[in-house]
């Protein structure tokens, strides 16, 4: 049994000593700030997405770093998740890629202005956030595919990024616009080639979005569906 003097000390020093811990690991989290938040990294253009994203009150549906309504998707790693020649091609016009199942609005930004905010968003999945959100989980196998591996390991970098969002090739992408298994059997290059150009000269009215691509991406887009028989 300790004597009111002891139990006094014992309370005295206790409480001393998880002070000096708690201070202690403070100004450990306060020194780490700057390499975990990447401030470095904080440019103009990032600064301008910020203020558009704060303008827009994009915080009223979205989330980041936990912060936020889940209205509508979180965003704390959607450059790593998504890629920015999504983004880009998303802010654009969010209807054109989902019609009928997007409620975002479409702000008209500028080319500049979309640059800015996916730069905040690439700012801010750069964050050291010990692990959120949490990686998806990818153990359960994919579903079968009748495409030969050869077509899905050329895949152009452009078609991951973008077209998955709407199309589907062996079981795996959107349902917004058609399938593409077996595309080489319905289309020629020259008609791909054209559709890709500019999809409302050849169906006005189509939910195909104008993806803006560079010749180039065009190119590579269309010799590798014309692997997909």
């Amino acid at each position: 049994m300790l004597s009111k003097s002891q139990a006094r000390l014992f309370f005295l020093t206790a409480t001393a000593g998880f002070s000096l811990v708690f201070l202690g690991l403070t100004v450990d989290s306060i020194r780490q700030v700057p390499a975990r938040s990447h401030a470095d990294a904080m440019t103009p253009e990032v600064l301008h997405g910020r203020e558009l994203w704060d303008d827009h009150n994009c915080m009223g549906c979205h989330t980041i770093l936990g912060e936020g309504a889940y209205y509508a998707p979180e965003l704390t790693k959607v450059v790593e998740r998504r890629g920015e020649a999504w983004l880009k091609t998303f802010l654009r016009d969010p209807e054109a890629m989902f019609p009928g199942q997007r409620k975002m609005v479409n702000y008209h930004f500028t080319d500049e202005e979309i640059d800015a905010v996916v730069a905040f968003l690439g700012w801010i999945g750069g964050i050291d956030t010990n692990g959120f959100p949490a990686e998806p989980d990818l153990r359960a196998p994919p579903p079968a595919t009748a495409v030969s591996a050869v077509a899905t390991a050329g895949r152009p970098e452009k078609f991951g990024q973008v077209c998955v969002a709407c199309h589907s090739l062996g079981g795996q992408g959107g349902n917004v616009g058609p399938a593409l298994d077996h595309v080489a059997t319905r289309y020629t290059a020259e008609k791909l080639d054209a559709w890709l150009a500019n999809p409302q000269a050849i169906k006005p009215g189509t939910a195909m979005p104008d993806l803006k691509l560079a010749g180039n991406e065009r190119e590579e887009l269309v010799r590798w569906l014309m692997t997909l028989h």
